[in-house]
């Protein structure tokens, strides 16, 4: 399964600047994988270390973190050499030790010749009020479920991807239903690693189902594993009711459908810790069009969107009949699926900025606003082929955006300021606002 992550990781290895690596994401999104993957394609060895619930890993980093003494108890540990420049060392769970966290300043400062992997899914970091974080001594890189284009890949469609990144656009209108009959199947499984392998092996949308579950139900525990025990039914007040939230025409997040008279302050916590844990997408409103959109940010508004769109369908209980062959009652939820998935997407783009727009009158609401650090790029979000775009107009006449996207289940089109750009090839939503 190849993720587009690991082109990061070689260009990491051979930066001169290079700082140990503190992989980001929630739990099952491939974190250890693509470590071990690396490794195996760029070291001539590796070695891993697992610190959930090791308690000989506790002991080794609790004492004084000098470098060299490290490295001898890892050797002891492992039964491995570890090599400078030619062995890849990867701290599986390394939350679960603060202190090997705060170990990589030394490793920096000290031994940069060793070459260090992390990945923890940050949850219970916050428990450790006393860890010395090594700001500013390591390098991060976030990874997510699997893209659209990893899903075309994944599934055997290396062709179809191909043609997507050359952005050949007449030759993919002739397999536009192919690239639909995809984008829906993804809708349905997602790109959780386990959920894509299942159904590339099996074919099995119950099987999809199972596992999506089985995540589900992990991350709930987690909750009440992880969390302060104040916060942990809030969290899952708001993990619970985002399907709901989304549902919504306005998708904005409202605090009084959690609970009557609920105010922010009562749930900021809890979103933060969902948000940390990458579990959820924060998308903040901006209400004008000034680069950087974060300068404009409204922290009192915002969407919720989870990391996945399979897991979206399943916590719905969304059936593969009703996703694949249509249905009307299906028509109102689509939008918010289709928002899901789009968002998902922009997610996986490095350094996108991801915002939505609405005015103070809420008279025009763009889906999403992002920017690109050049230039600010609205674009509106169709589930099918309906191309009236009243909002974007409306925000022409006012901010005069040099390019606009709206993005449908249409065929690809350039209108000069508006391009239509196919919900399958938004990946591709840089290259085609570059003018």
């Amino acid at each position: 399964m190849y993720r587009m992550a690991i082109e990061s990781l070689y260009k990491w290895k051979e930066s001169k600047h290079r700082k140990p690596l503190i992989i980001e994401g929630a739990r099952q999104v491939g974190k250890t994988w693509l470590m071990k993957e690396f490794g195996e394609k760029s070291y001539a060895n590796t070695v891993y270390v697992n610190f959930d619930s090791n308690t000989r890993m506790a002991e080794l980093f609790a004492s004084d973190l000098d470098t060299n003494r490290l490295i001898m108890g890892l050797e002891l540990y492992t039964g491995e050499k570890i090599y400078p420049y030619d062995t890849l060392l990867i701290f599986d769970e390394v939350q679960e030790v603060p202190a090997a966290l705060s170990s990589l300043k030394y490793f920096y400062e000290n031994a940069p010749e060793y070459h260090i992997i992390c990945a923890g899914s940050l949850l219970g970091i916050a428990l450790h009020p006393g860890t010395s974080f090594p700001v500013g001594k390591v390098d991060f890189l976030k990874l997510y479920p699997l893209s659209f284009m990893e899903f075309l890949l994944a599934a055997g469609n290396g062709r179809f991807a191909e043609l997507l990144q050359k952005q050949d656009y007449q030759m993919i209108a002739s397999f536009k239903q192919t690239y639909i009959d995809i984008l829906k199947h993804y809708y349905f499984v997602g790109g959780m690693p386990e959920a894509v392998q299942s159904f590339i092996e099996e074919k099995d949308f119950n099987e999809v189902r199972n596992i999506q579950t089985r995540i589900l139900s992990a991350y709930e525990q987690d909750f009440s594993k992880h969390a302060p025990n104040e916060t942990v039914p809030k969290i899952r007040m708001i993990w619970n009711s985002i399907p709901s939230q989304l549902a919504r025409e306005n998708k904005k997040f409202i605090y009084g459908l959690l609970r009557e008279g609920g105010r922010a302050k009562d749930y900021e916590t809890a979103i933060m810790w969902l948000s940390d844990c990458g579990l959820i997408h924060k998308v903040s409103r901006t209400g004008t069009a000034g680069i950087p959109l974060k300068a404009y940010e409204d922290l009192k508004a915002f969407k919720l969107f989870l990391l996945d769109v399979g897991l979206l369908g399943c916590m719905t209980g969304l059936r593969q009949q009703t996703l694949l062959d249509g249905n009307d009652l299906f028509t109102e939820f689509k939008g918010a699926l289709t928002e899901q998935y789009v968002c998902q997407q922009l997610k996986t783009i490095h350094d996108l900025g991801v915002y939505y727009y609405t005015n103070d009158r809420g008279s025009c609401e763009i889906d999403f606003m992002i920017d690109t650090g050049e230039k600010i790029v609205p674009v509106e979000v169709k589930a099918e082929v309906n191309l009236r775009a009243k909002s974007l107009k409306v925000y022409k006449e006012k901010y005069r955006p040099e390019i606009s996207v709206r993005t449908s289940m249409s065929d690809y089109k350039n209108e000069g300021w508006l391009i239509n750009l196919p919900l399958y090839a938004v990946s591709n939503i840089l290259s085609s606002t570059s003018v």
